[in-house]
């Protein structure tokens, strides 16, 4: 089995932790915040205020269900655009009491019905995408399974991007890329391969600053060390970031983004 068969097989487990498993092993005084103060509430994003190691910190979680009743209330992972505009608003929040945000990143993508296009979907994740990289606090984002496409970028625009051993970010789901490459989507490994979007392919492109280990069954296998490995990190992550002045943070980030991917650039007379 290769390493992208065995990451979209753990990360599609059953048992396999979400958003809110972490948050209630991590921030044990988690208080939840809804409602984007617009037209209403998203439950597939949870975020909130929580203190971690004395400190206060805001949270923001992107959840699975595993149930039929779970996955119908949080829409299948898909988030809609009342969801990012909470998400927005809590981290809007989080600058003005100068309090570090962390988001746990998990989603097929976002929700792609017409009710969601109809409510600004596509302006609700620019909107994340572009106030993020100018926020004067710390973010650091953790990918925890699924990372599909602008969904899932609409939390990503971090400080720091860090991804659990089985965790995959992609601009789309393998399954898509096949039937669009060669119009049969049986051929999604061969696309997932092409696609370069597990942790570790993920971390040599520059895209994600660290790989956190989960046990060898997968995170599934025993949750409580899997956060603890996460809790770690965060420590080492926050402590880096905490002291920094606010223009030195949007600098930071705006750096890293531009150094992803490559390109080359044409003279006037090519």
């Amino acid at each position: 089995m290769s390493t992208v068969e065995k990451s979209l097989k753990l990360i599609r487990h059953k048992e396999r932790p979400n958003a809110l498993d972490y948050m209630t092993l991590i921030f044990p005084d988690f208080i939840e915040l809804c409602g984007d103060r617009l037209s209403g509430d998203d439950a597939s994003i949870v975020g909130g205020i929580a203190s971690f190691h004395n400190a206060p910190v805001t949270v923001i979680g992107q959840v699975k269900g595993r149930t039929l009743e779970e996955n119908i209330k949080y829409n299948f992972s898909m988030n809609k655009p009342e969801g990012y505009r909470k998400a927005l608003r809590l981290m809007r929040q989080a600058e003005k009491f100068y309090r570090p945000i962390i988001c746990f990143v998990d989603t097929v993508g976002a929700f792609p019905g017409v009710e969601a296009e109809e409510h600004g979907q596509h302006i609700a994740i620019a909107n994340n995408l572009m106030f993020m990289m100018n926020l004067r606090v710390p973010i650091i984002s953790v990918l925890i399974g699924d990372g599909g496409s602008g969904g899932a970028l609409a939390l990503c625009a971090a400080n720091e991007i860090a991804a659990l051993e089985n965790a995959v970010l992609s601009v789309i789901s393998p399954k898509a890329a096949a039937n669009i490459l060669w119009k049969d989507s049986s051929r999604d490994l061969e696309a997932a391969e092409m696609l370069k979007m597990t942790a570790v392919e993920l971390k040599d492109m520059g895209i994600v600053d660290e790989v956190i280990p989960e046990t060898n069954q997968g995170a599934h296998d025993n949750p409580s060390i899997v956060a603890e490995n996460i809790r770690q990190y965060l420590i080492k992550a926050i402590n880096k970031y905490k002291y920094m002045a606010g223009k030195k943070l949007v600098d930071l980030r705006n750096d890293k983004f531009r150094k992803i991917g490559e390109y080359t650039v044409r003279s006037e007379n090519e």
